[in-house]
């Protein structure tokens, strides 16, 4: 009986405990100097035979043929490897959604259409168990959304090597979320037979009532702005209070649409109210890419392995966006909002398109100094160059490459980072069950 419940002891101290150990870095001190590396600027620049310096957590300098100290001193030798950025997920749920059956472990959503009040970065779990298997594939930041029905309130981007969401907080309220009405009008199926609440009533207009909520949130935003040019106030709105920063561009305005008709629409907000403005999802995006560059409107590409939103269009648009919009010139960043890969995959999302006109260097970009231009940490992060935090990962092969790709280090702000994660310990765990060799 002692036997049987030390081991039912130790099956649930692991599984209760797996990933506990993986603890946030302390800072990083003194100099540190990564060595004989293929360095992917993030710029499009590519360094062969590179080093890099960093001191207190900034990269302080790099090149080739770099002297290195040799006292006082961390030396990671990394030839025959490549170094890269740390790779930015621009638009995610991560941390405020566990396990989206169990609604215990879902803070994402808000009831009622107009929430601007509402704060991500105040719900972010910084020990959620996703967010190691994301660093194994060499993301570092993340861009937390909370979602809604319409105004879903304000995002924040984060760094994934925190105790809490206070340490883990990058750029802190930096976009108001707007999820746009589909404006499709969708054929009634079965209409007319059954029962239900619904039953013999007249059939709804999806396309009138997208427009009439954005309608009502159009009068919502001037009164919103109209209380921000006001000095003071007899009563304080605390709804209102939080569009100020929008109306002031030191916001952005995410909307959340898919079709050129609801960018087309979007639109209108940047002419009538002068805000700062990015697509998320922009399926259609190309259609309007012209267009798009003229107002200044950046792109955040949600699925690219996904099917196209119109039925004529080619069965590969989605991997043929990212090539357009860079023609275009369009600011753009690649997502992966697939619900099953959490954006473990948005490397090979920028891998993709690659294959589809984009060259290695451009996809990269896409993932990590074109996001950090969108979330507004470009002058923080998102390439390797002097004076910017230093979020470096190092893989033994090409990062795009499913096949190839091995993060084996990374850096956030100089910390290395524990790459250990639930999954890997699980697969490690029957390997060593059946005696088998351990890839990790």
């Amino acid at each position: 009986m002692k036997k049987i419940m030390l081991a039912l002891f130790a099956a649930v101290t692991l599984q209760a405990g797996a990933q506990s150990n993986v603890m946030p870095a302390g800072p990083q001190k003194g100099l540190m100097v990564i060595k004989n590396a293929t360095i992917h600027v993030g710029n499009g620049k590519v360094i062969e035979n590179g080093t890099i310096k960093v001191q207190d957590g900034k990269i302080i300098e790099v090149g080739s043929n770099l002297a290195v100290p040799q006292d006082n001193v961390t030396v990671i030798d990394a030839k025959g490897k490549h170094v890269y950025p740390g790779l930015i997920l621009p638009a995610s749920s991560l941390g405020l959604v566990e396990i989206s059956s169990i609604r215990a472990s879902s803070d994402v959503r808000e009831m009622g259409e107009m929430n601007p009040n509402v704060r991500s970065i105040v719900a972010y779990n910084a020990d959620s168990k996703v967010i190691n298997t994301l660093r194994s594939n060499g993301v570092l930041l993340a861009n937390v959304i909370p979602q809604g029905e319409l105004l879903s309130g304000s995002s924040s981007v984060v760094q994934l090597d925190a105790w809490n969401w206070e340490d883990a907080a990058y750029n802190t309220d930096a976009g108001m979320n707007i999820f746009m009405p589909s404006l499709l009008a969708r054929p009634a199926r079965g209409r007319g037979f059954g029962g239900g609440p619904n039953a013999g009533a007249a059939p709804s207009d999806p396309v009138k009532e997208g427009l009439e909520k954005i309608e009502r949130l159009k009068a919502y935003f001037r009164e919103a702005k109209a209380y921000a040019a006001e000095t003071t106030h007899a009563e304080t709105n605390l709804k209102f209070e939080a569009l100020k920063p929008l109306f002031a561009k030191k916001q952005r305005l995410y909307v959340h649409a898919n079709t050129a008709k609801q960018m087309l629409v979007a639109l209108d907000f940047v002419k009538e109210f002068g805000v700062d403005m990015t697509i998320v999802g922009g399926s259609e995006s190309w259609q309007i890419a012209d267009l798009l560059k003229q107002h200044n409107v950046s792109v955040i590409l949600s699925q690219m392995h996904s099917l196209p939103t119109g039925e004529d269009d080619d069965v590969d648009q989605p991997y043929k966006s990212a090539a357009a919009l860079q023609k275009a010139g369009v600011l753009f960043a690649i997502n992966d909002d697939d619900s099953q890969t959490r954006g473990r995959n948005i490397a090979f999302n920028a891998g993709t398109a690659s294959a589809y006109g984009l060259t290695k260097e451009e996809a990269l970009q896409a993932i990590t100094l074109n996001a950090a231009a969108v979330l507004g940490v470009a002058d923080k992060t998102g390439s390797i160059e002097v004076g910017k935090d230093a979020n470096i990962i190092i893989s033994d092969g090409d990062i795009l490459d499913m096949k190839s790709q091995n993060v084996t280090d990374a850096f956030i702000q100089g910390r290395k980072i524990d790459l250990n994660d639930k999954q890997k310990m699980l697969n490690n765990r029957y390997l060593e069950k059946y005696n088998l060799k351990k890839p990790f």
